[in-house]
């Protein structure tokens, strides 16, 4: 009798606590050379990506502009960032 295996489930750290998760549990961040920064809500799109907690904990309030600009290697500007956090509360209640 063979033993089922085990699927690999993608870990990632979200951004804001640095807490480490399963992919699923994160929304995706991603900074794209058409589109500029949006929310990947299918985990798909091309470009640089980082990841925040889904659940909301670490939303707009916790995320630091100079960070998320970091990891995703763009300047954001007052614009693009309140866009940003914007979309991250409107995804968050989406998913609640």
């Amino acid at each position: 009798m063979q033993l089922a295996k085990k699927k690999h489930v993608p870990m990632r750290t979200c951004v804001s606590c640095g807490k480490k998760t399963t992919k699923r549990d994160l929304l995706r961040i991603v900074a794209t050379p058409t589109d500029g920064v949006v929310i990947d809500i299918s985990g798909r799109v091309n470009g640089r990506g980082t990841y925040v907690c889904r659940d909301g904990t670490c939303g707009s309030e916790g995320l630091q502009r100079g960070r998320v600009g970091h990891v995703l290697r763009v300047k954001l500007t007052d614009e693009n960032w309140n866009t940003l956090t914007d979309s991250i509360t409107q995804t968050v209640k989406v998913f609640d």
